[in-house]
């Protein structure tokens, strides 16, 4: 973007013309989030002796200790009657290997297919694979998904609401495409395959009969025996001209009771305390796989927890120094994330304080390292920015107005998109405050070849580059905390029903 064209963007805030004028307060305080401080801490979140995190487990109980010890310390307070825990309960859902035969080809879990969905069925079913493609009125008005396994394409969609569409049209379950290209496909299937056996926590309203199994385009190619291209193409409005086959499939289900916590820390603010800014990040991350190899979680996303954890420690000095933000902020670190967004969803529907009075959610997910598209790059010193313009046209403004005045950093926009294929706008916390229409930003280093591995360690955060990205959300938390009025809800997307 074109200094220019920033000037008039922030002249319609009501920006004085002492644009980039740093304010030495700010610089203050924004200097006390180090490398060396983050290092310490995610040395510790992100130690074998915290066991992957995995949600409701020991080793995520432990670091929840951790954090609230440190928030303690740093004299925030515990806003849940007192404590720092909110606490529920999740229905763990674990399944047999299921078994999926089309045709007379037997898919094999986790190699030809995924089973994303739920289901207890004690006999084998009988019935066909149908393909409706893109779940439209029209072509649900084509096609008896009656008692079939459905074909469903919906590659870069929001897929929750097309599904319990087409099973409330009375589908016997589903295939569904959500990847493009064999390999993203086969990093998911690896993924499940290393967690093989363990439970799939979710709310027990949602634990209801959904049959999901999840393939790449290719092997949906395959199953139709229709090349991807024309399968896309009837996905479109012609699912009629792809012919069924026959299909046997059985899912059988165990469910234990698994209670977790999101961590709450509350710093009370001045004049303005009633609005409340929320600063978030998710502490879980995926455990122990099933050959006993610890997923640390460094990146995803220690790197957002102790950042968290830092920028809270710089209000916190601030406000004992006599620098309260005007506005309240609630520091979040929420659970369930790696399991659907859980823990960010109950407590947007739970909320400790009133939603409405909710101003902003600045989420941090995968801020420690370099993506694929810098390994090469000159400059590597970047951050990717998601949503910030999706329901305020003023939240983009104000980052950007920070990051020049103080990191300059590359703000990087290109997964900014509600159709970015990556859905990474969908694939975190803030997109449960984004649904209730609270202005949301989304800081994100891209994915790497250590994302959900168990090679994402802490040596290989980029220490320097993060001390940067967390000081840049500081220093927006810093500006949305203490200006006049809290950004409008004016966006491109006001949409939320999504």
């Amino acid at each position: 973007m074109k200094k220019g064209l920033l000037l008039t963007g922030f002249a319609l805030l009501g920006l004085s013309a002492q644009l980039w004028a740093q304010n030495p307060t700010q610089v203050k305080y924004g200097s006390t989030i180090t490398a060396q401080d983050l290092e310490k801490h995610l040395t510790i979140i992100a130690s074998d002796e915290m066991q992957g995190r995995d949600t409701g487990s020991e080793g995520q109980r432990m670091a929840a200790e951790y954090i609230i010890d440190f928030y303690k310390n740093i004299g925030l307070a515990g806003p849940v009657d007192g404590s720092y825990l909110q606490t529920f309960e999740l229905v763990s859902v674990s399944h047999e290997v299921p078994t999926l035969q089309i045709g007379k080809q037997k898919l094999v879990q986790n190699v030809d297919f995924v089973f994303q969905g739920d289901a207890d069925m004690a006999k084998k079913m009988k019935t066909e694979l149908v393909f409706l493609g893109l779940a439209s009125d029209e072509n649900l008005a084509k096609i008896d998904v009656e008692g079939k396994l459905v074909g469903l394409w919906a590659v870069g969609e929001r897929t929750q609401g097309l599904v319990d569409k087409v099973m409330d049209a009375g589908a016997a379950g589903i295939v569904i495409v959500t990847m493009e290209g064999q390999a993203n496909f086969d990093r998911l299937a690896a993924r499940y395959q290393r967690l093989s056996g363990r439970g799939r926590p979710g709310f027990e309203k949602e634990t209801q009969q959904r049959p999901i199994f999840t393939v790449s385009s290719d092997k949906m190619s395959e199953l139709f025996g229709v090349p991807v291209p024309d399968l896309k193409e009837a996905a479109k409005s012609n699912p009629e001209s792809i012919s069924s086959q026959k299909v046997t499939f059985q899912v059988i289900k165990n469910n234990e009771r698994l209670e977790t916590s999101n961590i709450l820390a509350f710093l009370e603010g001045t004049d303005k305390k009633e609005e409340v800014l929320v600063i978030s990040s998710h502490y879980d991350h995926v455990g122990v796989g099933s050959e006993g190899q610890i997923f640390n979680g460094a990146d995803d996303d220690g790197s957002g927890t102790v950042s968290v954890m830092e920028i809270a420690e710089a209000f916190a000095t601030a406000a004992k120094d006599g620098f309260k933000p005007r506005r309240s902020i609630l520091f979040i670190n929420v659970t369930g994330e790696e399991k659907g967004l859980l823990g960010s969803q109950y407590y947007a529907e739970n909320p400790i304080f009133p939603i409405e009075n909710t101003v902003n959610n600045i989420n941090i997910d995968m801020v420690g390292r370099i993506d694929y598209e810098y390994q090469e790059a000159e400059n590597k010193d970047y951050v990717y920015v998601i949503g910030s313009e999706m329901l305020s046209s003023q939240l983009k403004k104000i980052n950007e107005y920070n990051n020049i005045t103080y990191t300059n950093l590359i703000l990087d926009y290109r997964y900014d998109a509600e159709d970015d294929p990556n859905r990474f706008y969908y694939r975190s916390d803030h997109y449960n405050f984004a649904k209730f229409g609270i202005p949301v930003i989304f800081f994100f280093n891209g994915v790497h070849d250590d994302y959900h591995q168990a090679t994402d360690t802490v040596e290989k955060i980029e220490f320097p580059l993060m001390t940067k990205r967390a000081q840049l959300i500081f220093h927006t938390a810093w500006d949305l905390a203490n200006r006049d009025k809290r950004t409008p809800v004016d966006g491109t997307n006001t949409r939320t029903d999504r």
